[in-house]
């Protein structure tokens, strides 16, 4: 069963923007892997639409570079270069950085809990055996529930296009390496980071969320996973 057998039909009220909602979330949450081909009627059949809506979301998703049309209109996942992954990880750091720091300024106790049961959701699939599918989707939810209690929708709105582009190589990553995942870099800054939001500290929690990225980035450059 393929990712998109687990979305599920759509209701028939804007059907572009449904569709290109779901395939957002799929690329986020690194459900379809760098140089991926999707197939536009397998996507219109599994979310039981036209070729309409998914021609339109396959529009919009190309303009932000999240997919790529190929000569014969094939569609796929971009496979990013050595240069553009650099590029992004320094944007990731600067903005997602500060998503945390301003989080930590205004979030809540109530925010941190729900920060803290992602947290305890990729410590359970990170035991062993891991269950990389399970932590992949607990580290996106923590990410982002830190980013929301920022309160700030222009820079989750920005956050969300950036990881448009990373999540397909991160989670790939993720899920072919769960020797990451046991003790690994992102178990230790996640704790840091909770550490941090407990204190009310932004800075600790800017400075965790910094070695959460750089540690991925810097394990994905060595897996030689990227274009030339």
């Amino acid at each position: 069963m393929s990712a998109l057998d687990e979305v599920g039909s759509l209701q028939h009220e804007t059907l572009g923007e449904r569709v290109t909602g779901e395939l957002r979330a799929l690329l986020i949450a690194g459900r379809l892997a760098p140089g991926e081909k999707l197939s536009l009627r397998r996507v219109a059949e599994a979310l039981g639409v036209s070729m309409m809506p998914v021609r339109e979301a396959v529009s919009r998703l190309a303009a932000d570079k999240a997919l790529e049309v190929l000569p014969g209109r094939a569609v796929r996942v971009p496979v990013l270069t050595l240069a553009q992954f650099r590029e992004l990880t320094r944007i990731r750091l600067v903005v997602e950085g500060f998503a945390a720091e301003e989080a930590t300024k205004v979030i809540t106790d109530a925010q941190i809990a729900v920060v803290a049961r992602h947290e305890a959701a990729f410590l359970a699939a990170a035991k062993d055996p891991p269950d990389p599918a399970a932590a992949v989707g607990a580290n996106r939810d923590l990410h982002f529930a830190l980013y929301e209690a920022a309160g700030m929708p222009s820079l989750i709105e920005m956050i969300s296009r950036l990881w448009l582009k990373a999540g397909p190589i991160l989670n790939l990553d993720m899920r072919h390496e769960p020797r990451r995942l046991d003790g690994g870099s992102a178990v230790v800054a996640h704790a840091q980071l909770l550490a941090a939001l407990r204190r009310r500290d932004p800075a600790a929690a800017r400075q965790a969320l910094v070695a959460d990225i750089s540690a991925a980035a810097e394990h994905i450059e060595r897996t030689a996973r990227l274009a030339e």
